[in-house]
This record gives structure tokens, C-alpha cells and sequence, in this order.
């Protein structure tokens, strides 16, 4: 069991940041304190980051940043991580570690940061020069910005809290050229003086209301992880009632490595001579050996955080005591949403299946649109194929697209999706779903023929048959998805009932879908072939049966071919096959002066009127608006 614990208190400081110091309070800090670690029950192996208006949890195998949105909800990202055995090398090799702990801790907190801001103000448009780059050098805009900030960072801390102390202290020097021998001294007061900087900077930065507001998160990580280190249910209330000083908190190692400075200066320190070259080499020196203090204090919180007692309380004192500037008391939402990144954390350490999850920040709509076209090809056709899916996805009308200037992630990957999908080919009702259909919604999908506009005249003549003839019953021959009997239903009130005749299950099970999703109760589903199965009379038969002719069906587009139904599309060698076989029996089902009306192919109106004069009367053909035959209607002799 003591090596148990000794494996989780030394995975616990596996990162230089909140994770990266000790598990022991300070019991002399406050009375508070002290009880709250007299009770801990455990040690947490996950520790956080406060970002803007948010909080970042880390784990062993995750890492998940919860951000309070300008709406007041919770956003959550959540990513997975290299467990530490699955690391590079050097992560695992003692002195060496540190150095590359640091510089990844440094460049992961700053792209979580950057990451957490994105929440708020969205994508801004590319300058031209960040479009040059992108293009020509095909640079990552992005990972440019994370680069300086990282080199400003570093440049600002090394200014404030290496050059500035040692520029101070040989200012010091030319005052008492008897003590320039003493080079322990120069460097104690030079380690003294960067500490009150540091204090200094961090005193100042808290008054900054935005800054502020961020030390308040950082109590909330804090008060989060206390609550679980004594076996509290996380809740807000419970979790407020925690300190918000932790002995896990990247300020401890600061101080250390501000202590272990002092100490490396000291013992390694080039006099050199009291001129401003001098001065320069000193800093130089300085520079090179961070990387020995970095290794240094990171092995040495490994070392410390295996202890517990007066010794180590003491070590640890002053970073603590550091904390009461860089945490202050947050609001209960604050907590709530440390509390949120935790157990994600923790669910995802616990459940491999558990997926990434992205902010839904907002990205340049122009740039998302120029993506896609870039994908799909940027012709008219295109163009208008997008339009529909971003009126889909987005809720707007077409003519809103062009005020649009940001889209939620969100809605970017559904998208996304949808133009990959329209790639391959398939049809744009399919990706979309549904279809509009003379006015009513219709769903569609591989399992029947998707509903085409011309389809829309067939039902406009019958409808005016019904109206002008009173007919009260009818047949949908070849339903599919059910459309032209739905429109029927709705558009004709009086009617009673039309039953919607289909071979296929599939399709039936679609219209079945569709006939529920319009709210149409006049309408009965029947499997049969053509009239096998049908025993009543009604007053009119409607068709548009497959009409293409087997030997075009491979000419066919291949959004057609390879994506409807096949039992759909052919209409035998002739493609009247089923035109015939209607034609033949229908009479049998057709009340006196019934009506029957085909939708046909562009070349077949002529073949299929003459089909109907030896039972038919008044038969007319009707062209659809491109001036094709389109409709045959006739009535029963």
C-alpha cells in the first residue's frame, strides 16, 4: 500500500504546473487550512489552469476545459492524452524531464488560453499578410500566434525577473566595489530582488478586473480539487467550503525555482569584471543555466512530494503563502464550472469509449463557405447545393446567407459532414434528409424515389379533377415515399380516403414515416403488387411508376443510379411495362366516369395515351413549365 501511494503522489506531479508540487498544506497558513488537510482522504492526479472565464482540468490520460459562454452556458472541450509511458524519452529521464515538462506545460497553457478566448470573440478575418502565409509558405496562422506568445512570454519573464534583478544588483556593485568579492551576497540580494518583483507583478496584474476575475478561477480549480481530496460529493456547496490555497499549485513552483536560482547562481556564478560586458556575460550564463534550475526544482517537488512533515511544510510555506495573491474566492458559478471540467477528466481517465468533445466558438462564415466550395467545386450548381444544406443547418432563409459572418463549430462540423457526403455523391435530399414536396415536408432516403418537382404538376390535375368532380376516393399506384398522396390529402379536404399502393416494404415503411410526419388520417398503406392485393373501387388512380428503360439506366447520373432504388427506376426493356399493366386492369377498380392520371418519361406520352383510347375517353397530354409532356389524364368510358 506505501508503494501504492508513493506511484500516485509522484503521478500527481507529473506536469510543472498545478499538478507539479506536493500534496502537503501548510499547516501555520490559516486555521482553515490546516483542518481541511488534517481530513483529506486522498490525493488528487489531476490538477488544473484557470483560462479566461473558465477552468482546464488535466489528467493522466485527458485534459478537458470547461469556459462559462457570454450566455451563461457551460462549454466544455475535452481532448485525449499520451499517458506518460507512451511518451518520448525524455519525459521519463530524471533532470532531463523537467526541462521538457516546463516547455510543453508553457506552450499547452498558452494554447488553452488562446483556445478559451476563442469562446468569446469568435474567428477575426485573416489580414493580408496572414492570407499570404497561409497560401504561399502554407503556414498555420494559428501556430504562428501560439509561437510568439510562448517567445513573448518567456522574453517579458526573463526581462522582469532575470535581467531586470541582475541590472539592479550590479547598479549595487558600483556603489561598494569592497563587496564585488563577495559573490554569494550579490546573488542573494539578486534572488531577493526578483522575488519582490514577481510579488510586485502579480499584486499589480490582480487589480486588473479581467485579471482578477481569472485568479478567482483559479481559486475555483482550486476549491474543486480540495472537495475531491476529502471525499465530498462535488457540488458547489460543498466545494465552497474548501480553501482556496492548494499545496499542488504551479506558484509553489515558482518560488522553488526562484530558490534554487539563487543557489545554482551562487555555486556556478563568473564573476567576470564590472563592465557592461561583464554584465552581459553574467547574463548569458544566467540564461544557459535555466534549463539546469528547471530540471533541478522539478526533481526536487518529486523528491519532496513524497514526504509529509514539519521540514517539507516549511519548504513549501512561502509558495503557499504566495497563493494568496494569485487565487481569490469565486462566485458559485465559477466553481460550477472547475466542477464540470473535473469529471470530465475523471470520466474520461475512467472510460477509454468517452469521445473528444470541441468548443462551439465561432468561425468566419466566408472562410467555412470558400472551404467547402473548394470540396465540392465552386460552380453555380454548387453553390446552390450549399445554400440549401446552410439553410438547413442554420435555420435562415436563402436570402439571409449573405448577412451571415460567423457560424458556431457546431453547426461547421454538421456541415462539413454533409458537403463531405454530397462529394461522393450522394443527393442532396439524401444528405439534407427531406425534401420539399408541393409545400409539405417529405423524408427521403435510399429506400425510395426521392419526390421531383415535375412530380408536382401530376398532383396539381388531380387535384382539379377531385374539385371539379366531387371524388371522394382514391389510389396512389407506386406510392414511394408517399408523396403525391399526401399532397392529395391535404389539398383536397373532402377526400376520404386514398390508399397508397407499393411493392416494396422499404418504401412503405419510408411512406409510412411521412404519412405520421404530415398528420394525414385518410390515408392506408398497402403492399401489393400494382393491384394484387387491392379489393375496393374509387373514383381516381394516380401513377408515376418506373418508367426508364433497362437499357439507360447505367447513362443515368450517378446520384440516381448508384443512390435510388432500383426497383424504382426500371420500367423494363420499353419502360411502359408498367403503364400496361395499369392500364389493363384499372377499369376494374374504377368507380363510373373515374379519372386516371400518369406522370410519364419525356419521350413516352404519345405511347401511353394510346394505351388508354380502347377504355379510355377524354384523354389529354399536359406539359410541365419546360415545355416537356409530362402528364396523361383520361377518364373511364
Amino acid at each position: 500500500m506505501k508503494e501504492e501511494k508513493r506511484a500516485m503522489l509522484e503521478e500527481a506531479v507529473a506536469e510543472p504546473s498545478d499538478e507539479a508540487t506536493s500534496s502537503v498544506n501548510d499547516s501555520k497558513l490559516d486555521k482553515k487550512h490546516k483542518k481541511a488537510r488534517q481530513k483529506k482522504k486522498c490525493t488528487a492526479t489531476i490538477g488544473g489552469q484557470a483560462v479566461i472565464e473558465g477552468v482546464m482540468m488535466r489528467g493522466e490520460t485527458s485534459m478537458a476545459t470547461c469556459v462559462r459562454e457570454p450566455n451563461g452556458n457551460l462549454s466544455v472541450e475535452s481532448v485525449r492524452l499520451k499517458p506518460l509511458k507512451d511518451k518520448n524519452v525524455v519525459f521519463r529521464i530524471p533532470f532531463v524531464r523537467g526541462i521538457f515538462n516546463f516547455g510543453t506545460s508553457m506552450v499547452g497553457g498558452v494554447k488553452t488560453l488562446m483556445r478559451s478566448a476563442e469562446v468569446f470573440a469568435g474567428e477575426e478575418e485573416a489580414s493580408k499578410t496572414e492570407k499570404w502565409l497561409a497560401k504561399k509558405l502554407k503556414i498555420n496562422i494559428m501556430d504562428v500566434v501560439i509561437g510568439m506568445s510562448v517567445v513573448l512570454g518567456l522574453l517579458l519573464s526573463i526581462g522582469l525577473f532575470f535581467f531586470l534583478p541582475l541590472a539592479i544588483t550590479e547598479g549595487f556593485k558600483l556603489l561598494d566595489k569592497d563587496l564585488y568579492m563577495n559573490q554569494l551576497f550579490w546573488n542573494f540580494l539578486d534572488g531577493a530582488i526578483r522575488m519582490l518583483i514577481f510579488v510586485a507583478y502579480v499584486a499589480l496584474t490582480s487589480l486588473i478586473p479581467d485579471v482578477k476575475r481569472t485568479f478567482m478561477y483559479h481559486g475555483a480549480e482550486h476549491k474543486t480539487i480540495s472537495c475531491y481530496e476529502h471525499g465530498l460529493e462535488l457540488n458547489v456547496e460543498n466545494a465552497q467550503k474548501m480553501s482556496t490555497i492548494h499545496d499542488r499549485c504551479g506558484t509553489t513552483f515558482m518560488f522553488l525555482v526562484m530558490v534554487i536560482s539563487i543557489l545554482v547562481f551562487s555555486l556556478t556564478g563568473w564573476k567576470g569584471d564590472n563592465t557592461v560586458g561583464g554584465f552581459f556575460l553574467r547574463f548569458v550564463i544566467r540564461l544557459a543555466l535555466l534549463p539546469v534550475v528547471a530540471g533541478i526544482s522539478y526533481e526536487l517537488l518529486k523528491f519532496l512530494a513524497r514526504f509529509d512533515n514539519a521540514f517539507v511544510r516549511v519548504i513549501k510555506w512561502p509558495g503557499l503563502l504566495l497563493q494568496r495573491l494569485t487565487t481569490k474566492q469565486p462566485t458559485d458559478d465559477m466553481v460550477e464550472c472547475a466542477i464540470c471540467a473535473f469529471k470530465t477528466v475523471m470520466a474520461m481517465d475512467n472510460d477509454e469509449s468517452i469521445k473528444e468533445t470541441k468548443f462551439d466558438v465561432k468561425l468566419l462564415y466566408n472562410k467555412c463557405r470558400q472551404e467547402w466550395l473548394e470540396m465540392l467545386g465552386d460552380s453555380e450548381e454548387n453553390q446552390a447545393r450549399l445554400d440549401w444544406i446552410l439553410v438547413s443547418i442554420l435555420g435562415v432563409n436563402r436570402s439571409e446567407l449573405n448577412s451571415i459572418t460567423h457560424i458556431r463549430q457546431s453547426e461547421y462540423d454538421k456541415v462539413s459532414k454533409m458537403v463531405s457526403e454530397l462529394k461522393c455523391g450522394r443527393p442532396l435530399q439524401h444528405v439534407l434528409g427531406d425534401t420539399s414536396f408541393y409545400g409539405y415536408t417529405i423524408k427521403t432516403d435510399s429506400r425510395a424515389l426521392i419526390p421531383r418537382p415535375e412530380t408536382e404538376y401530376l398532383v396539381e390535375f388531380v387535384s382539379k379533377a377531385i374539385t371539379k368532380n366531387g371524388y371522394k376516393t382514391g389510389i396512389d399506384m407506386c406510392t414511394g415515399t408517399g408523396a403525391i398522396a399526401i399532397a392529395l390529402s391535404k389539398e383536397n379536404k373532402n377526400l376520404e380516403s386514398v390508399t397508397a399502393v407499393d411493392v416494396s416494404k422499404y418504401a412503405l415503411e419510408l411512406a409510412s414515416e411521412n404519412v405520421a410526419l404530415n398528420e394525414c388520417q385518410n390515408i392506408k398503406l398497402v403492399e401489393s403488387d400494382l393491384f394484387d392485393n387491392i379489393d375496393v373501387r374509387v373514383d381516381f388512380i394516380v401513377s408515376n411508376p418506373p418508367y426508364i428503360k433497362s437499357g439507360d439506366i447505367e447513362s443515368l447520373d450517378s446520384e440516381v443510379k448508384d443512390f435510388e432504388p432500383m426497383l424504382a427506376l426500371d420500367g423494363g426493356d420499353s419502360g411502359l411495362e408498367f403503364y400496361r399493366r395499369i392500364v389493363d386492369v384499372a377499369p376494374n377498380y374504377l368507380n363510373e366516369g373515374g379519372f386516371i392520371a400518369f406522370e410519364v418519361g419525356f419521350d413516352e406520352s404519345q405511347q401511353v395515351a394510346d394505351m388508354l383510347k380502347e377504355k379510355f375517353v377524354n384523354i389529354s397530354i399536359e406539359k410541365d413549365l419546360e415545355g416537356i409532356d409530362r402528364i396523361v389524364t383520361a377518364y373511364l368510358k
